[in-house]
C-alpha cells in the first residue's frame, strides 16, 4: 500500500457501522455523514441550463430574425422544461417567477443508467 492510499474499513467485522435496519440507525445523522462527505464538491463548478425548447432554421431565416419576432418552439404552454447539468439531462420542470427573475422548480428527477 502507498503512502497516498486510505484503507478502507472491513465491513463485516464486529465493529462494523450499522446497517439501515439495525435498531441505532439515525437517519439524520446519515444524512450529515453523507453532506459531510460530499462537502469535497460543494465548491465544483457545474453548467445547469433550462431548455424551454428548440427550433430548426435554415441560415437565411436566422438572419432574417429582428426584434419582436415571434419563434416558434418544438413545446406547448404549460409543458414540462428539460434541466440540464453540464450538459446531461437530469430534471424536468416548471418556469416560475420569482419576485422579478425567472426560475425553475424542479417537478421530476431523471435518473439515468451509468456505464
Amino acid at each position: 500500500m502507498s503512502d497516498n492510499e486510505i484503507p478502507l474499513p472491513d465491513l463485516n467485522s464486529a465493529d462494523a457501522p450499522p446497517l439501515s435496519d439495525d435498531v441505532g440507525y439515525n437517519e439524520e445523522e446519515h444524512a450529515s455523514r453523507i453532506a459531510a462527505d460530499l462537502e469535497a464538491v460543494f465548491d465544483v463548478p457545474v453548467q445547469v441550463s433550462a431548455v424551454l425548447g428548440r427550433s430548426k432554421m435554415d441560415v437565411g431565416e436566422l438572419l432574417k430574425l429582428g426584434p419582436g419576432t415571434v419563434l416558434e418552439l418544438d413545446r406547448k404552454v404549460g409543458e414540462a422544461i428539460d434541466i440540464y447539468v453540464n450538459n446531461r439531462l437530469v430534471a424536468r420542470g416548471e418556469v416560475v417567477l420569482v419576485e422579478d427573475k425567472l426560475g425553475v422548480t424542479m417537478t421530476e428527477i431523471i435518473k439515468s443508467d451509468r456505464n
